[in-house]
Protein backbone atom coordinates (compact mmCIF):
# COMPACT_ATOMS: atom_id res chain seq x y z
CA UNK A 1 0.00 0.00 0.00
CA UNK A 2 2.84 2.36 0.88
CA UNK A 3 4.47 1.69 -2.48
CA UNK A 4 1.22 2.47 -4.29
CA UNK A 5 0.76 5.79 -2.45
CA UNK A 6 4.42 6.74 -3.03
CA UNK A 7 4.28 5.95 -6.75
CA UNK A 8 1.01 7.91 -7.12
CA UNK A 9 2.63 10.91 -5.42
CA UNK A 10 5.63 10.73 -7.77
CA UNK A 11 3.34 10.58 -10.82
CA UNK A 12 1.36 13.62 -9.66
CA UNK A 13 4.51 15.67 -9.00
CA UNK A 14 6.12 14.64 -12.30
CA UNK A 15 3.01 15.52 -14.33
CA UNK A 16 3.03 19.15 -13.20
CA UNK A 17 4.78 21.35 -15.72
CA UNK A 18 7.40 23.85 -14.75
CA UNK A 19 6.80 27.42 -15.91
CA UNK A 20 9.12 28.67 -18.60
CA UNK A 21 11.52 31.24 -17.16
CA UNK A 22 11.01 34.82 -18.36
CA UNK A 23 14.24 36.68 -18.94
CA UNK A 24 14.33 40.33 -20.04
CA UNK A 25 15.81 41.05 -23.45
CA UNK A 26 19.25 42.65 -23.13
CA UNK A 27 19.39 46.30 -24.15
CA UNK A 28 22.86 46.53 -25.66
CA UNK A 29 23.52 49.06 -28.40
CA UNK A 30 24.35 47.73 -31.86
CA UNK A 31 28.13 47.64 -32.53
CA UNK A 32 29.44 50.60 -34.51
CA UNK A 33 32.61 49.97 -36.52
CA UNK A 34 34.62 52.87 -37.91
CA UNK A 35 35.00 53.12 -41.65
CA UNK A 36 38.46 52.14 -42.92
CA UNK A 37 40.89 54.97 -43.75
CA UNK A 38 42.10 53.33 -46.97
CA UNK A 39 40.37 52.93 -50.32
CA UNK A 40 39.04 49.54 -51.29
CA UNK A 41 41.25 48.03 -54.03
CA UNK A 42 39.82 48.13 -57.52
CA UNK A 43 40.75 44.91 -59.27
CA UNK A 44 39.48 44.21 -62.75
CA UNK A 45 37.21 41.23 -63.15
CA UNK A 46 39.10 38.14 -64.30
CA UNK A 47 39.01 37.64 -68.04
CA UNK A 48 39.49 33.90 -68.35
CA UNK A 49 38.29 32.28 -71.46
CA UNK A 50 36.46 29.02 -71.06
CA UNK A 51 38.79 26.09 -71.63
CA UNK A 52 38.51 24.42 -74.97
CA UNK A 53 39.37 20.80 -74.42
CA UNK A 54 39.59 18.57 -77.39
CA UNK A 55 37.03 15.82 -77.30
CA UNK A 56 38.66 12.55 -76.38
CA UNK A 57 38.28 9.83 -78.87
CA UNK A 58 36.24 6.83 -77.74
CA UNK A 59 37.96 3.56 -78.49
CA UNK A 60 36.19 0.26 -78.73
CA UNK A 61 37.25 -2.34 -76.15
CA UNK A 62 40.13 -4.49 -77.37
CA UNK A 63 39.71 -8.23 -77.06
CA UNK A 64 42.38 -10.04 -75.07
CA UNK A 65 43.10 -13.29 -73.33
CA UNK A 66 45.73 -14.29 -70.79
CA UNK A 67 46.47 -16.95 -68.23
CA UNK A 68 49.22 -17.84 -65.80
CA UNK A 69 49.83 -20.38 -63.06
CA UNK A 70 52.29 -21.06 -60.24
CA UNK A 71 52.81 -24.48 -58.68
CA UNK A 72 55.70 -24.75 -56.26
CA UNK A 73 55.32 -27.71 -53.89
CA UNK A 74 58.19 -26.89 -51.48
CA UNK A 75 56.72 -23.47 -50.67
CA UNK A 76 53.06 -24.65 -50.91
CA UNK A 77 52.31 -22.05 -53.59
CA UNK A 78 49.62 -23.23 -55.99
CA UNK A 79 47.52 -20.59 -57.73
CA UNK A 80 46.42 -19.57 -61.23
CA UNK A 81 44.49 -16.87 -63.10
CA UNK A 82 42.79 -16.88 -66.52
CA UNK A 83 40.84 -14.02 -68.14
CA UNK A 84 39.25 -13.33 -71.54
CA UNK A 85 37.57 -10.18 -72.90
CA UNK A 86 35.67 -9.64 -76.15
CA UNK A 87 35.28 -6.54 -78.32
CA UNK A 88 32.06 -5.50 -76.52
CA UNK A 89 33.68 -5.10 -73.08
CA UNK A 90 32.42 -8.42 -71.67
CA UNK A 91 35.07 -9.99 -69.42
CA UNK A 92 35.06 -13.55 -68.08
CA UNK A 93 37.69 -15.29 -66.06
CA UNK A 94 38.60 -17.42 -63.11
CA UNK A 95 41.32 -17.74 -60.54
CA UNK A 96 42.18 -20.40 -57.99
CA UNK A 97 44.25 -20.41 -54.81
CA UNK A 98 45.40 -23.18 -52.51
CA UNK A 99 44.31 -22.21 -48.99
CA UNK A 100 46.31 -23.04 -45.83
CA UNK A 101 43.64 -25.50 -44.68
CA UNK A 102 44.14 -27.68 -47.79
CA UNK A 103 41.11 -26.54 -49.79
CA UNK A 104 41.30 -24.89 -53.20
CA UNK A 105 39.29 -21.69 -53.63
CA UNK A 106 38.01 -21.28 -57.21
CA UNK A 107 36.43 -17.98 -58.28
CA UNK A 108 34.66 -17.72 -61.66
CA UNK A 109 33.66 -14.18 -62.56
CA UNK A 110 31.97 -12.10 -65.24
CA UNK A 111 32.13 -8.33 -65.63
CA UNK A 112 30.63 -5.77 -68.00
CA UNK A 113 29.35 -2.20 -67.99
CA UNK A 114 25.75 -3.16 -67.18
CA UNK A 115 25.87 -5.83 -64.48
CA UNK A 116 29.26 -5.00 -63.00
CA UNK A 117 31.44 -7.66 -61.38
CA UNK A 118 29.63 -10.91 -60.57
CA UNK A 119 31.64 -13.69 -58.91
CA UNK A 120 30.86 -17.32 -58.13
CA UNK A 121 33.09 -18.70 -55.37
CA UNK A 122 33.56 -22.46 -54.86
CA UNK A 123 35.78 -24.55 -52.64
CA UNK A 124 37.27 -27.93 -53.60
CA UNK A 125 38.46 -30.40 -51.00
CA UNK A 126 37.89 -30.67 -47.29
CA UNK A 127 39.31 -28.31 -44.70
CA UNK A 128 41.98 -29.79 -42.44
CA UNK A 129 43.60 -28.31 -39.38
CA UNK A 130 46.74 -26.52 -40.50
CA UNK A 131 49.82 -27.85 -38.72
CA UNK A 132 53.13 -26.97 -40.32
CA UNK A 133 55.63 -29.80 -40.28
CA UNK A 134 58.24 -29.36 -37.58
CA UNK A 135 61.76 -30.08 -38.71
CA UNK A 136 64.43 -29.66 -36.06
CA UNK A 137 67.50 -27.94 -37.33
CA UNK A 138 70.34 -30.45 -37.66
CA UNK A 139 73.42 -28.42 -36.95
CA UNK A 140 76.75 -30.20 -37.46
CA UNK A 141 79.31 -30.23 -34.69
CA UNK A 142 81.81 -27.37 -34.91
CA UNK A 143 84.79 -27.90 -37.20
CA UNK A 144 87.32 -26.10 -34.98
CA UNK A 145 89.35 -28.02 -32.38
CA UNK A 146 88.91 -27.64 -28.65
CA UNK A 147 91.20 -25.01 -27.05
CA UNK A 148 94.78 -26.08 -26.36
CA UNK A 149 95.78 -23.48 -23.76
CA UNK A 150 96.70 -24.69 -20.25
CA UNK A 151 94.45 -24.19 -17.24
CA UNK A 152 95.37 -21.19 -14.99
CA UNK A 153 98.31 -21.65 -12.61
CA UNK A 154 97.04 -19.45 -9.76
CA UNK A 155 95.20 -21.01 -6.80
CA UNK A 156 91.45 -20.52 -6.33
CA UNK A 157 90.63 -17.80 -3.75
CA UNK A 158 89.98 -18.74 -0.13
CA UNK A 159 87.07 -16.76 1.24
CA UNK A 160 86.61 -16.43 5.01
CA UNK A 161 83.65 -18.29 6.46
CA UNK A 162 80.59 -16.31 7.53
CA UNK A 163 80.00 -15.45 11.20
CA UNK A 164 76.39 -16.59 11.10
CA UNK A 165 74.81 -19.90 10.22
CA UNK A 166 72.53 -20.43 7.26
CA UNK A 167 68.79 -20.04 8.06
CA UNK A 168 66.76 -23.18 8.62
CA UNK A 169 63.17 -23.16 7.39
CA UNK A 170 60.53 -25.74 8.00
CA UNK A 171 58.75 -27.06 4.96
CA UNK A 172 55.10 -25.96 5.15
CA UNK A 173 52.49 -28.68 5.25
CA UNK A 174 49.34 -27.89 3.32
CA UNK A 175 46.17 -29.95 3.62
CA UNK A 176 45.05 -31.66 0.44
CA UNK A 177 42.07 -30.01 -1.29
CA UNK A 178 38.57 -31.28 -0.54
CA UNK A 179 37.54 -31.25 -4.21
CA UNK A 180 38.66 -33.73 -6.90
CA UNK A 181 41.20 -32.65 -9.48
CA UNK A 182 39.60 -31.56 -12.80
CA UNK A 183 39.52 -33.90 -15.77
CA UNK A 184 39.98 -32.04 -19.02
CA UNK A 185 38.58 -33.60 -22.19
CA UNK A 186 41.04 -34.32 -24.94
CA UNK A 187 40.54 -32.59 -28.30
CA UNK A 188 41.71 -35.48 -30.46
Amino acid sequence: MKVFVLSALIVVVASQGYPKPQYPTPAYPAPAYPTPAYKAPAYPAPAYSSPAYAKTQEYAPMPYSFNWAVKDDPSYNDYAHQETADDKGYVTGSYRTLLPDGRTQIVNYKADDYTGYVADVKYDGEAKEYKPAYKPAGYPSPAYPSPSYPSPAYPSPAYPSTAYSAPKYQNPSYPSPAYPSPKYPTKY
